[in-house]
């Protein structure tokens, strides 16, 4: 498979060093919204305060200076407006013409060379041989498409373009490594801040880092053709998770691996629309009898605090500034801060196993689909072994 594994990094993590309030603001729209009523004085005021903390990402710059050497025409016009103006008006010969006379001295920049096509070919051309119809043509944009406007319309979807964006955790992105020579399918992938050459991201919307437009209660490929599936935060927006399970299950390979985690104790959320939270219990149910269950976790992504701190953080949000500042001084503002320190805190590290199951922010299960030669354990000796 020529294929070979590759990454492209979208957004960072940004440091004092190389915050840019640009790229800080087009990725934290809230900030941007604050900045703007004037409830905090910039992006960089807001990093210094609260976004080093949160963890929060800016948009990798996707535009770099132009030089005699790497100056390109293309993305030099891409990138300043009114030189391509002047150029198609015949005010100008070229945008070289143009940098030569004046844009070197002017520190014109040029829009950055992006990976992300010559990737998405070679994976694409991969994955084509795997698909239910090897002979679907690729999108204007470079993409396999499968959602028609009849099967949109099936899903309550709309025409707005809804922010979905979370990157992988360490251990995900240790497997996704790990299987740099196969491919690995991400089932409502959302917006990727990484795209990555063995991930196949399968999205209802088209973003910049999807490269199959689908539904998934009918995903478009062979039986038993991918290493492993991805499944974060997307069973609870379909209306069939047991249809959608189904799916996932057979396009595994016989040993495949799945990681799937779904809310349990997490308010309303999501796009287009947030149908079933789980309890442990019940996503393992969506599995029993297609794929070995391995194991389930609470981890501290998906720690009870975690649930806790959102729902008290969005009932704050909805007081009057006079009802809040009451329910601020119950002490519940330790809690709706950025609850990271507070896992290590005795009454959340301590919790026992049957607490963190009935509290979690979300449960993650870990299967294998069994070799050829094995079958699935029996569902109730599963259960009796937990």
């Amino acid at each position: 498979m020529n294929n070979p594994f590759q990454s492209a990094a979208l957004q960072e993590t940004p440091t004092p060093q190389t915050f840019n309030e640009q790229a800080y603001l087009a990725v934290n729209p809230d900030v941007a919204e604050a900045v703007r009523v004037g409830k905090i004085s910039s992006g960089w005021n807001h990093f210094k305060k609260f976004g080093h903390i949160e963890g929060r990402r800016q948009k990798v710059v996707d535009d770099e200076p132009a030089t005699s050497e790497n100056f390109d025409e293309g993305r030099y016009l891409a990138a300043n407006p009114d030189v391509r103006q002047a150029v198609e008006l015949g005010q100008c010969e070229s945008g070289r013409a143009h940098f030569d006379l004046l844009g070197r001295a002017q520190g014109r920049r040029q829009q950055r060379a992006s990976d992300i096509p010559a990737i998405r070919a070679r994976k694409l051309a991969a994955v084509r041989p795997l698909l239910l119809d090897p002979e679907t043509p690729l999108s204007a944009s470079g993409k396999f498409v499968f959602a028609d406007e009849e099967s949109f319309e099936a899903q309550d979807s709309t025409d707005e373009m809804p922010i979905s964006e979370n990157g992988y955790d360490d251990e995900t992105i240790e497997w996704i490594e790990r299987h740099a020579d196969g491919l690995i399918l991400d089932v409502g992938a959302g917006y990727r801040p990484v795209y990555y050459s063995n991930v196949v991201n399968f999205e209802l919307m088209d973003y910049a880092t999807t490269d199959v437009v689908g539904l998934a209660h009918r995903l478009p490929f062979r039986d038993n053709v991918f290493d492993g599936v991805i499944s974060i935060a997307v069973l609870e927006h379909v209306k069939d998770p047991f249809r959608c399970a189904a799916e996932i299950a057979r396009v595994l390979k016989p040993g495949g691996w799945l990681k799937c985690c779904v809310p349990f104790l997490q308010p309303l959320h999501g796009y287009p629309h947030h149908y079933f939270n789980m309890t442990h219990e019940g996503l393992r149910t969506l599995f029993e009898g297609r794929l070995t269950i391995e194991r389930q976790e609470v981890t501290n992504p998906t720690h009870p605090i975690w649930a806790i701190a959102w729902q008290l953080r969005s009932w704050s949000q909805g007081l009057s500034p006079r009802a809040r500042k009451q329910f601020l001084r119950t002490r519940v503002e330790d809690l709706i801060a950025y609850p990271g320190p507070l896992l290590e805190k005795p009454w959340a590290r301590e919790l026992p196993r049957e607490k963190l199951f009935e509290l979690a922010a979300a449960t993650i299960l870990y299967a294998r689909k069994p070799e050829s030669s094995e079958r699935a354990a029996d569902p109730m000796t599963v259960l009796r072994r937990g």
